[in-house]
């Protein structure tokens, strides 16, 4: 094994030594505010210990939070679907209701993204609630009924849609 001078050894020591150093910075005690008074002196009597006051700073600041966004609620559609289009729908492909029975509609429709729900009244019987979903012409039945809260409402409706149907909550 060749042998290394000795001038050649330390150069990895003072090099990691001095790494240690610089890396850091210097440790808070040695930084002084703006505000501090004189250096103390060098003298050969120590001066006693003085610890500089900070300057006075704001108090600390709650960490801000974004808003909390309101829930999306059912409001009432802008046209479409009408509530003509849901009781056509009704009477027709979907045969809940017969074309003799009177309706009339109570509530709605509401419109929560491309959902929407429906109150009917119906001469002879039970409020009729409807669920329906799609843009306009496209409307597709999800649901009728007294009770229409199924599977698919309380799994993919909407907030406001699933209160209304779920809950009974208007505007919710």
């Amino acid at each position: 094994m060749p042998r290394i001078p000795f001038h050649l050894r330390r150069v990895p020591l003072t090099l990691l030594a001095l790494f240690a150093l610089t890396a850091c910075g210097a440790p808070p005690e040695l930084h002084e505010p703006a505000t501090a008074g004189p250096r103390a002196s060098t003298s050969a009597t120590p001066a006693p210990s003085v610890t500089p006051t900070p300057a006075a700073s704001p108090p600390p600041v709650a960490p801000t939070r974004p808003a909390p966004t309101p829930a999306p609620v059912a409001v009432p559609c802008r046209g479409t679907p009408s509530g003509d289009r849901i009781v056509a729908l009704l009477r027709g492909a979907a045969g809940v209701l017969p074309r003799d029975v009177r309706v009339t509609v109570r509530t709605g429709p509401l419109c929560a993204e491309g959902w929407h729900y429906t109150v009917l009244a119906v001469a002879g019987h039970e409020e009729l609630q409807v669920v329906t979903r799609g843009r306009a012409g496209a409307t597709v039945l999800v649901t009728a009924g007294t009770d229409v809260c199924g599977v698919e409402v309380r799994a993919t409706a909407p907030t406001g849609v699933r209160a209304l149907a779920c809950d009974g909550t208007p505007g919710a």
